[in-house]
């Protein structure tokens, strides 16, 4: 049996593995602990296989006030829980990074492509990157998994929107883009196979196929029995506004990994976007 430890008991990323991971009793154990006060350092990790480092401040921000505590909690605390991790014998960790590392960067990421964070929590996390690889060794393995939005039921964030809007409007704008993203289960499969192979290095987990946000819009819509049409020829004005809006650019900007870099030994790519939007919508 493996045994899995899962850093941060209110985080959206570990609670799904958690659950997902339940439906084989007789093949893993999870537990979830705590890192907000300083009782997690009296504990033993030592039955435990591998640790799923899943806590941090996840917002984005550039206010000269939030660097301390980014660097405080999604450097320092990351290389804390894995230094004592090492220290009480445990073979595997797993940081969660993010494509947030790569800052503005628009269009396909390769292998090649350099880190260049825009923001804090961007920088936060490339230092822990630095840091977690110092501790790697044959008997300490670090995986460092830098994903792309992920959605599923409850999430939270841009996708939310997105949901929201695809309900009510009766036309959407249509732009030809491509992001990557991952499904909450995806991830999960993900996260149980590199678990199951005691792999380590970095990884960019993404669903199959890139997905449109037009498209995708359309695809809420549409599990919810919902017309929803896409308007042409608006590419220009949307390009226009990106320039005074963030979340515009996010949105309708392209930016995805090079398929290939996803790839695993295993297929842990279950659910198609389809499935995942379904589902993600309980319909």
């Amino acid at each position: 049996m493996k045994r899995i430890l899962i850093t941060g008991t209110n985080s959206y990323t570990g609670n799904a593995l958690k659950e997902y991971i339940s439906q084989w009793p007789d093949k893993y154990n999870t537990q979830t602990i705590s890192l907000r006060s300083e009782s997690w350092k009296s504990e033993n990790f030592s039955r435990f296989d591998s640790v799923f480092h899943v806590a941090g401040i996840a917002h984005d921000s550039t206010k000269n006030s939030d660097r301390e505590a980014y660097y405080a909690v999604n450097s320092q605390l990351a290389y804390d829980t894995a230094r004592k991790a090492m220290n009480d014998g445990v073979k595997q960790f797993i940081f969660m990074s993010s494509s947030i590392v790569y800052g503005n960067h628009s269009g396909l990421i390769t292998r090649d492509s350099p880190v260049n964070p825009a923001s804090y929590y961007g920088e936060s996390k490339v230092k822990a990157e630095e840091m977690l690889r110092e501790l790697e060794s044959e008997n300490f393995r670090v995986s460092i998994l830098r994903c792309p939005m992920i959605y599923g039921k409850n999430c939270k964030g841009n996708y939310v929107l997105l949901s929201k809007i695809a309900q009510k409007l009766p036309v959407f704008p249509y732009v030809k883009n491509y992001r990557s993203m991952l499904y909450v289960k995806n991830m999960a499969e993900f996260v149980r196979l590199i678990v199951d192979d005691n792999a380590h290095g970095l990884f960019w987990p993404q669903n199959g196929i890139y997905t449109n946000t037009s498209e995708l819009v359309k695809m809420i819509a549409g599990v919810h029995g919902h017309k929803i049409k896409l308007i042409h020829n608006v590419e220009s004005a949307i390009r226009f506004m990106s320039r005074f809006s963030v979340k515009i650019k996010k949105a309708f900007g392209s930016l995805a990994y090079y398929m290939s870099m996803s790839d695993y030994i295993h297929d842990y790519r279950a659910y198609t976007l389809y499935q995942s939007i379904a589902e993600t919508e309980q319909v």
